[in-house]
């Protein structure tokens, strides 16, 4: 066995990938033969990925990379590091596409996701019914607080109610943010960061969890097992974002990468779909809201709302 196939890969916040996430597979290191190999890249990818017959064998190793365009000469070692790592992100976010696009367990909860959120905006008249009232609220630590931060922010500019509450802040007052009518989406790589289990025992039983991890199954998601067990009636739903393979595997070192774009993703589309719910029958009111609430800079120009 490889030994690099023995490392772990460590979350965001520095803990242990789960048990759940899918497994490495040994990384290529040498170069190809060809020095116009960009076309063989793209394609190379596209197969490896198709011919996955399931989400749970979608393991993908970045292909070798390419080398300069023009001449025999390979890149220099800090080129090479930044293009494996731009092909290992954009190889994690087909392999997520494709897990969504062939898995009836990720897109029913993707669509169960969207419709709890939709549901809290009882204020935009979408048609959603329900809860009415409330509002998202994400929580995170670390890197993957800093997704969650992004995640907030697009809700917002699109017109959905959300909030972000940083884990540390809220076992000290934050939590009051979380009201009984909102729903709350953790986001954790590894699915068990202490600063988010410690906070559910205190959470309204009346409030959904949706928890953004590398998890595919809920059962083995820590932070769902414990929502459910502090309120066996509480709804709860798996986000799954899991890579290809552990970073320390791919890049010899566990920073976050390929996890926090994936998760990032995972948010982007979760926060697309709940805008075009909530203001669902309304031509153009997804467009209407964001030049309304994105006055500034260059986007607010172009769009006639007044940034980037």
């Amino acid at each position: 066995m490889d030994p690099s196939s023995k490392k772990r890969a460590l979350s965001p916040e520095g803990d242990a990938a789960p048990p759940t996430a899918l497994p490495p597979r040994p990384s290529t290191t040498s170069l190809p033969p060809s020095p116009h190999d960009t076309k063989r890249l793209r394609t190379e990818t596209t197969a490896r990925i198709t011919a996955s017959t399931s989400p749970s064998t979608l393991l993908l190793t970045p292909p070798s990379l390419p080398t300069d365009a023009g001449d025999d000469t390979p890149p220099d070692p800090s080129t090479r590091t930044a293009l494996r790592v731009l092909v290992a992100e954009a190889a994690a976010l087909a392999a997520v596409s494709r897990l969504y696009a062939t898995s009836p367990g990720a897109r029913s909860a993707l669509a169960r996701a969207v419709e709890a959120v939709a549901a809290t905006q009882g204020r935009v008249d979408g048609g959603c019914g329900g809860r009415g009232g409330g509002r998202l609220v994400v929580c995170g630590v670390g890197k993957s607080g800093l997704v969650g931060r992004k995640t907030a922010a697009t809700m917002r500019s699109l017109g959905v109610g959300c909030g972000f509450v940083h884990a540390g802040e809220a076992a000290h007052g934050d939590l009051g943010d979380v009201r009984e009518n909102d729903v709350l989406l953790f986001i954790s790589f590894s699915g068990r960061t202490p600063e988010l289990l410690s906070l559910i025992p205190h959470l309204p039983a009346s409030v959904p969890v949706l928890a953004l991890t590398a998890h595919t199954e809920p059962s083995a998601c820590p932070l769902l097992v414990a929502a459910t067990a502090a309120a066996p009636a509480r709804t709860t739903i798996l986000l799954p974002a899991p890579i290809l393979e552990p970073e320390e595997v791919a890049f010899g070192v566990a920073a976050p990468t390929c996890s926090t774009t994936v998760a990032m993703a995972v948010g982007d589309a979760l926060a697309l779909a709940v805008a075009e719910r909530v203001y669902e029958g309304k031509e153009g009111a997804v467009a209407e809201a964001f030049r309304r609430n994105h006055p500034g800079g260059a986007i607010g120009s172009v769009s006639g709302g007044g940034g980037r």
